[in-house]
């Protein structure tokens, strides 16, 4: 059997909020977007015969289980904010609304990306490595990393 290296990528979709503070355009306001997350990992599809995921590099269920429970289920619906931004200790947004993320930083498409990268590249199996993810905010615009830009 070969050793070829196969990269498989699932994709998914979450609604969120969000606020860019001291931004100097529109984007200062709180409004949302529907994002589009696709998540792509490298290895070698699964050899051992016995392996009830022989031929898969992971199984689609089980990268499907790690990005929903650490980044789907977390922030689909969520209204998102810097932590430094004054309104974010608001009592009207922290007691009114259900899901509010207060992060350290910027919650930017660029950031969020590599909060998300940080969140999930650890829990795949060892054979497995996290090569890219891509985070599309709109239709026209959407950030990416790569594996190999950090090696």
């Amino acid at each position: 059997m070969s050793t070829q290296k196969v990269r498989v990528t699932k994709k998914f979709t979450f609604d969120m909020a969000h606020a860019l503070y001291g931004y100097d355009g529109p984007c200062k306001n709180i409004h949302g977007h529907t994002y589009h997350l696709s998540v792509t990992l490298l290895g070698t599809p699964i050899k051992d015969g016995s392996d009830a995921k022989l031929g898969m590099v992971i199984d689609f269920g089980d990268l499907k289980k790690i990005v929903k429970e650490k980044i789907i289920n977390i922030y689909d619906h969520a209204l998102v904010l810097n932590e430094q931004a004054p309104y974010s200790k608001s009592e009207v947004i922290v007691h009114e609304f259900e899901k509010v993320i207060l992060l350290p930083f910027q919650p930017t498409c660029e950031l969020l990306l590599l909060h998300f990268v940080d969140s999930i590249k650890t829990l795949f199996p060892a054979h497995v490595q996290l090569l890219s993810i891509r985070l599309d905010e709109t239709p026209t615009s959407f950030a990416e990393w790569f594996l190999g830009d950090h090696l």
